[in-house]
């Protein structure tokens, strides 16, 4: 008998009421199971349902009959068989904060972290900061830009830390998530030497769901890792730049196969598989199709990247200058790195 199991058990043995559960997305034989999405409590006419969470997973519970006390038992449970896994007392704002970004602390874990440290209510957003040396350095550098004291700069692992940095609504200063992840990391490279890669989440409206933005910060870097040039890796990326990733990895190998072969031919896949000339077209793409950016960026001539552009036209067909043009290129040369071809 799993923990899980034990409670279970217990539970049902102290309220007098037989106590089943189910992982959720799933549908076992054995116990009763809703037919019916659901938020809160609800009920079938014989069983009452709700739903909780146990080390980070998501559970239906069911309690049997569907009077007010029923229901009463199904509003206070969730937070009854969570607080088994409550063990965060005694950890630093770091550790807890960790487990938060982690996904290993429950709901009421969650609260009991934002009431002790008074940020509730408070939008907030996750970077993702890949150092490759001098972390500790780079995480006091970080920790003395920090705007207020609710940002949080935690150690995630020999190379990687996490700042959960909350929004000032009354502060201008920057823009953007982006905008800010933008000075960081100009800020540490003038400061240490070092080039760091940063990963942006999305913003969120309060600390329960920071774990979703730090896996978009996290999933950023790694789209960066895989389908950016050399060029452009040790860069700040937001989740918001590789939604066509996103959108593609979704699509069948064998629809993307049919899909590149029927337009691409050889004279493609020299430049697909030239770094020098994709690097050149995406820093392009990035300057928002700007050739004098892009020359000063890439510390190249202009002639020479005129070039370029005229090369990859010649080669493909698609004049990136235009952007109809851009955009097709961009999407080819995403299906290309996702085949690995």
């Amino acid at each position: 008998m799993n923990e899980l199991e034990k409670i279970a058990k217990e539970t049902s043995e102290k309220i007098g009421v037989n106590f089943y559960y189910y992982a959720e997305n799933t549908r076992p034989k054995n116990v009763p199971v809703c037919e019916k999405q659901f938020e809160g409590v609800t009920d079938d006419g014989q069983f009452t349902f709700f739903r909780f969470y146990f080390k980070g997973t998501g559970y239906v519970g069911a309690i049997e009959g569907t009077t007010i006390i029923q229901k009463n038992y199904a509003t206070l449970l969730p937070a009854y068989i969570e607080s088994f896994t409550e063990k965060e007392s005694d950890l630093s704002k770091t550790e807890y904060l960790k487990k938060i970004l982690q996904g290993e602390c429950s709901s009421l874990g969650i609260y009991k972290y934002a009431t002790k440290f008074s940020i509730r209510d408070y939008a907030c957003f996750a970077l993702v900061i890949r150092v490759p040396k001098m972390l500790e350095e780079s995480m006091a550098i970080i920790g003395q830009y920090n705007g207020n004291s609710l940002d949080t700069v935690v150690k995630m692992s020999e190379d990687t830390c996490v700042l959960v940095k909350y929004v000032d609504e009354n502060n201008a200063e920057y823009q953007s998530s982006v905008d800010y992840a933008e000075f960081l990391a100009q800020s540490l490279e003038e400061e240490l030497g070092v080039e760091v890669s940063v990963g942006v989440g999305t913003t969120v409206h309060d600390i329960k769901d920071i774990a979703q933005s730090y896996a978009r910060a996290e999933n950023a870097i790694r789209y960066a890792d895989e389908f950016e040039t050399s060029g452009r890796k040790g860069k700040v990326h937001s989740y918001r730049e590789f939604v066509l990733v996103k959108m593609l990895e979704e699509v069948s190998h064998s629809k993307l196969t049919q899909y590149l072969y029927d337009i691409t031919d050889e004279s493609f896949r020299e430049i697909f598989d030239n770094e020098e000339m994709l690097e050149t077209a995406e820093e392009f793409l990035h300057c928002s199709l700007n050739v004098s950016e892009t020359s000063r960026n890439l510390y190249m001539h202009r002639n020479t990247l005129l070039y370029r552009l005229d090369k990859i036209e010649k080669a493909t067909g698609l004049n990136i200058r235009c952007f109809p043009d851009a955009v097709s290129f961009r999407v080819l040369t995403l299906i290309y790195r996702l085949l690995g071809v």
